[in-house]
């Protein structure tokens, strides 16, 4: 009997706090293979050794930072329908404007409840891959 391998997906966590990012490797652990990125520089890095199926991103960081990744992504053939949630200690509505303006799927401010972090994921996936088999992307 032949059997095959189940690979989990990837999600790409982009933030400057080794402490928050090694929380959100071992909460997600789970169900994802976690890729950890300290910046934007190092995020568009990892991209290359990888396909992330989602990305958590904090917006102020040294280097790159978060919206300068974002717009990268988006204005990439290849990453451009990538779930982007960003996860950031900017709370004011200016800051979620401007995220979301730079293509963020979603927005969630720190501190917060992993699992909000994750139900938000979960439906931002399934929206992306809702428009992408009906080709509206």
């Amino acid at each position: 009997m032949k059997t095959t391998l189940m690979t989990k997906p990837y999600l790409l966590v982009v933030d400057d706090e080794p402490a928050l990012r090694l929380l959100l490797a071992a909460y997600f652990k789970k169900q994802y293979e976690v890729i950890l990125a300290e910046n934007g520089t190092q995020a568009l890095e990892m991209l290359k050794l990888s396909e992330p199926q989602a990305m958590v991103v904090d917006i102020s960081m040294d280097g790159m930072d978060g919206l300068s990744l974002i717009r990268e992504l988006r204005a990439s053939t290849k990453w451009h329908r990538m779930p982007i949630l960003v996860l950031s200690g900017n709370d004011t509505s200016n800051d979620r404007i401007v995220a979301l303006r730079a293509g963020a799927d979603d927005y969630l401010v720190k501190p917060f409840n992993p699992e909000e972090l994750e139900v938000r994921l979960e439906n931002i996936q399934k929206r992306v891959a809702s428009l992408t088999k009906t080709n509206v992307l």
